[in-house]
């Protein structure tokens, strides 16, 4: 059963790689640009993008490990067979 921890890491997990991903692809483009004018506006775009990547991606490990935690809880809390009997 997912819990909500586990829904935010599934959702913010894919946004984060986006986001880095666009922030390579914004730093391949200012590299080509190099001559003109317009590099350093696409640094910035790329800077920004991968500081909010790699921010989804921090969130989304927390949750990853406190889903993780509730998920073990869990378990742990669950009777056994021999501890009923």
């Amino acid at each position: 059963m997912a819990n909500r921890h586990y829904k935010k890491w599934w959702l913010q997990m894919p946004i984060g790689f986006l986001f880095v991903s666009a922030a390579i692809l914004a730093i391949d483009y200012s590299l080509d640009r190099r001559p003109n004018d317009e590099w350093p506006v696409w640094v910035v775009v790329s800077i920004v993008l991968f500081n909010l990547g790699i921010g989804f991606l921090g969130s989304a490990f927390i949750h990853k490990v406190k889903s993780d935690l509730i998920r073990k809880e869990r378990v742990k809390s669950k009777p056994t067979e021999q501890e009923e009997i």
